[in-house]
């Protein structure tokens, strides 16, 4: 399966139209991605809706950038969105929260889980910044996680490829391994050959559209979804099943 992470209604119809089978809605990914607003939302699911796909619309909850340490208000502001997500009509949500010392605060995690009220729930690579991304992968099954987002611990998919196939092995199929973290197209066919069950990329592009940001508006420009990324990677995927 291939993911696309967007950050626009516009990305979320080039994903729809070039067939990705999901989407993880964001903003701010040069941050490594925060919670997209609710309206944001909203429009997603009913474009998805529209165009009759299911399971599609799967939101990332993360509340600041930086790391994955939050205090108590932080945690109830993420449970908080989850509900609101939720009640949008999001398919899933992605998650994650971790202890001082890297590993998953499995704590909160349990808490993500039931906010989420049956939604699916896709843990982040805040677990590629565990001391071991393989051993932390473990009880996510049990807490009710489906899948979860990795490099293999590694700073790209393609280091970390041995990682994410003893992942792939120690989950024994109760949670599912999505690679994710600088995938090129050329890697797709590796990570599927590698049994991983979906792969993650964010098919950006630039465009100096929207005018002039002055003085206040931070840089010009920004990014969008590249459609013949988006559609050369799906391709990539169903040549490699081919």
């Amino acid at each position: 399966m291939i993911e696309i992470a967007v950050q626009d209604l516009a990305g979320v119809r080039i994903a729809l139209e070039e067939g990705a089978d999901r989407i993880e809605l964001c903003i701010a990914l040069d941050l490594g991605g925060l919670t997209p607003s609710i309206g944001l939302v909203e429009a997603a699911v009913a474009a998805a809706a529209e165009a009759r796909v299911t399971d599609f619309v799967h939101v990332l909850v993360r509340p600041r950038g930086g790391g994955f340490v939050y205090d108590e208000d932080e945690l109830a502001v993420i449970e908080r969105d989850i509900r609101a997500v939720f009640a949008a009509g999001a398919d899933g949500v992605v998650v994650g929260a971790a202890h001082a010392d890297g590993t998953l605060d499995e704590t909160a995690i349990a808490r993500f889980v039931e906010a989420s009220d049956g939604m699916t729930v896709t843990v982040h690579r805040v677990i590629d910044a565990a001391p071991d991304a393989v051993a932390a992968l473990r009880p996510l099954g049990d807490l009710g996680v489906t899948r979860v987002l990795s490099s293999g611990g590694a700073a790209d998919c393609r280091a970390g490829a041995s990682v994410l196939e003893r992942m792939r092995d120690a989950s024994a199929g109760a949670v599912q391994v999505m690679a994710g973290g600088g995938v090129r197209v050329d890697d797709i066919a590796v990570f599927v050959a590698a049994g991983v069950d979906a792969v993650h990329l964010s098919a950006r592009g630039r465009t100096e559209r929207g005018g002039a940001s002055g003085p206040g508006g931070g840089a010009a420009g920004f990014d969008v979804t590249d459609r013949a990324l988006v559609r050369a990677a799906v391709e990539a995927a169903r040549s490699a099943h081919s």
